[in-house]
Parts: structure tokens; C-alpha cells; sequence
């Protein structure tokens, strides 16, 4: 996750096989409901910074809001609920209502989000820095407002993409804290007691 971008544009034909990319993430019953805001301008990006950002961190930005917002791409993918409960319905899934109590999680965010990971992947491989990050919940109106998403589409984050600005170490909270070791998070067999 890169959290401060160069001054270096990036290549369009590579946010293009980011975005094909995405659309090959597992999608429950195939339902596909996702959606991806493409925002590849400097008017566009500053016009995200300002609807998801208060005026006051945007006025004296801290280091993250200084570093992210240098990126010159921003993606912002977007689950559709609607898409899965209407495709759930249909004869072939054997559901015959829209009842959103029958879904363990949510897959319509689940399904947009490992799209996103693709997309970070996608920049890794294109040689590009990236970092997948929430839109404040008390920003999501302002947002959607700003760029006309429809009622139905949900913001699952965002993606920064841009070319790395030197090398910085280890970002974020990976440089202060460490990575959970194997052996703490996987459980062969089942949970069994030290």
C-alpha cells in the first residue's frame, strides 16, 4: 500500500487493464454487481479530495492526505446489493423473493472488494504503486452528490494509483507494526487449544 505518489502521470492503457482485470473477480451467481468510477484527470481527483475530505484537513493536510492526494489516478469501486437479491430471485437460483437475510455476508461488497484487490494487483504487475482505502461514512452523500453515483451503488473504498515517490520503507502501519506470522493465523485441521 503506497501512501505518497511522484509527480508522474500514468500510463491510461494501464488503469484500462487494471479495470479489465477487475471484472474477472469472483462474483456470486455472477450477478456482477459492481461498477468502477475511473477518475484520471487533476479536476476529477481534486473534486474527490474535496467531497470526501472536511475543509479543514484539506486547508492543512497531514502527511497521509499530502501523499495520497498526489496520486494521479483514483478508482472508486462500487457494490450494487440490488444486482445479487434481483439475481437470486431468478428460477435458476431457486430463491423466489428477495429476502436479504438468506446471504451469510454481504457478497455484493465482498465481490467489489476482491475486484479491488485485482486492481492492486493490476498496479503492482504495471510496476505502479497503489492503496486501497474507506471513504469516511459521513462523506458517502457528498461523494455520490459530486459525481452523480446512483442510489443503488455503494462505495466500497477507494484506490489511489500513481508511481511510487522514492523509496520510503515500509508504509503506514506495516513500518510500526508487525505482520501476524503464519502460524497465528492459520489453523490446520481446526482450532486447537496451545
Amino acid at each position: 500500500m503506497v501512501r505518497s505518489y511522484a509527480d508522474a502521470p500514468v500510463d491510461p492503457a494501464a488503469v484500462d487493464r487494471m479495470l479489465a482485470n477487475a471484472l474477472h473477480a469472483p462474483s456470486a451467481g455472477f450477478s456482477q454487481g459492481w461498477a468502477f468510477l475511473r477518475l484520471d484527470t487533476p479536476d476529477d481527483v481534486a473534486r474527490f479530495w474535496r467531497a470526501t475530505t472536511d475543509a479543514e484537513s484539506l486547508a492543512e493536510p497531514d502527511s497521509w492526505l499530502t501523499g495520497m492526494m498526489r496520486a494521479p489516478v483514483l478508482v472508486v469501486p462500487c457494490s450494487n446489493k440490488s444486482a445479487y437479491l434481483s439475481r437470486y430471485a431468478e428460477p435458476d437460483k431457486g430463491w423466489t423473493d428477495e429476502d436479504e437475510a438468506r446471504w451469510p455476508v454481504p457478497f455484493w461488497h465482498m465481490d467489489t472488494a476482491m475486484a479491488a484487490l485485482l486492481i492492486l494487483q493490476t498496479a503492482v504487475d504495471e510496476g505502479l504503486g497503489a492503496c486501497f482505502f474507506g471513504i469516511p461514512p459521513e462523506r458517502t452523500a457528498s461523494f455520490k452528490a459530486e459525481f452523480g453515483v446512483p442510489a443503488e451503488f455503494t462505495p466500497v473504498g477507494a484506490v489511489t494509483v500513481g508511481h511510487r515517490a522514492g523509496d520510503l520503507g515500509p508504509a503506514g502501519s506495516a513500518g510500526s507494526r508487525p505482520r501476524k506470522g503464519v502460524e497465528e493465523v492459520v489453523h490446520r485441521g481446526g482450532w486447537h487449544a496451545s
